[in-house]
């Protein structure tokens, strides 16, 4: 059961939002312009709020219902974690898209979501507040993530190498981002 969720969310997760929803407006490839980004922030930069929206949307379920799936076939919190991180990896590397997919936030916020509401309302409490304070989503996606493992080890420990797996991708996804951020030159809103 395992591992055939795993692949089920991996496929999910391959579902780019941010692609599809360009190639049906009309809008262009979101990994061609802007930032380069597959996500709902280029999103928003080349198409507007509403599809910037729906990529959220879009994102944050796929990682939300493979965990939502594992929890109701009885699988473990760890397993669950596991699974969430199985979406994640289909967002970042997508299997339709050449592998060349986004950054993983929102899929992250989702699989959170679905593990332990509250780290992901810590997630999207911090992230808000850091956007809100600096307009740079980069950043606040960097503060977010790694923010939550302390609640993690504290309140779900299970779930607790699954998400440190995950916040090192997501890191490391955002290493140009980091890169520019050190320069002075990354995008603000």
């Amino acid at each position: 059961m395992f591992w055939s969720l795993a692949i089920l969310a991996y496929l999910l997760g391959s579902l780019s939002f941010a692609i599809l929803l360009s190639r049906v407006t009309g809008n262009p490839d979101p990994r061609m312009s802007g930032s380069g980004n597959a996500g709902a922030t280029n999103m928003l930069r080349l198409a507007g709020k509403k599809l910037a929206i729906l990529t959220l949307l879009g994102d944050l379920c796929k990682g939300l219902v493979p965990v939502l799936i594992a929890h109701l076939a009885g699988l473990s919190l760890q397993q669950q974690a596991w699974i969430g991180l199985y979406a994640v990896l289909g967002h970042l590397f997508p299997l339709y898209f050449r592998f060349r997919g986004g950054k993983g936030v929102a899929t992250a916020a989702g699989m959170l979501l679905g593990l332990y509401p509250p780290a992901a309302l810590l997630a999207i409490a911090a992230w808000g507040l850091t956007f809100y304070l600096t307009r740079t989503s980069s950043l606040a996606a960097l503060i977010a993530t790694p923010l939550t493992l302390p609640l993690l080890a504290w309140q779900e420990p299970e779930a607790l190498l699954p998400m440190s797996v995950l916040t090192l991708l997501i890191v490391w996804r955002h290493r140009g981002n980091l890169r520019d951020l050190f320069a002075g030159r990354e995008r603000h809103f």
